[in-house]
């Protein structure tokens, strides 16, 4: 667990289907992040179980539920992936809109990064859509500079950011 003034973040479990294909379905997670095709709560669960959950097993780390703490709401997701093309992971994170510009990515991402220098990882990459400027804002805030241009897919093209870390 990482707890912030704020919020609880935890590993995400198949019982967060619900929030998930809430969020997967987000008209902000659409556009800046993308249509993952999730449709249904079997959706989720098999997005979960190759996602978030592969991760835990694979890497020791992964998207982690961001939970409101006083409310016990789930909010949004934030952690650590790795991807195929990328030599280290990279930061990620989403919020449902009605919780977005209230500081709360800020926090738990920099609580992430905190978390990472426990890991004793060298240096954290993140990926922003192009026309994401809150959160291209965000990512300099946190220390991130902009690295390269960068594609997941031919339909998904952002910007690649890069941060190095101290080692703990």
């Amino acid at each position: 667990m990482i707890y912030t003034h704020r919020l609880t973040l935890r590993p995400l479990t198949l019982a967060d289907a619900p929030f998930m294909l809430r969020l997967l379905n987000d008209p902000g997670f659409l556009q800046h992040i993308g249509d993952r095709g999730v449709r249904d709560l079997a959706g989720a669960e098999q997005h979960l179980q190759q996602g978030p959950l592969k991760s835990y097993q694979q890497y020791g780390f992964g998207l982690r539920a961001m939970e409101h703490t006083a409310t016990k709401q789930l909010i949004g997701i934030c952690g650590l992936l790795q991807r195929e093309q990328l030599d280290a992971p990279d930061l990620g994170y989403a919020l449902l809109e009605p919780y977005q510009q209230q500081g709360f990515a800020y926090e738990a991402a920099k609580a992430v990064l905190q978390w990472a220098v426990t890991l004793r990882i060298p240096s954290l990459y993140a990926i922003v859509n192009e026309d994401n400027t809150a959160s291209q804002a965000l990512l300099h805030k946190l220390g991130f500079a902009y690295h390269s241009p960068f594609s997941l897919t031919p339909e998904q093209t952002g910007w690649l950011y890069q941060r190095a870390l101290p080692i703990a």
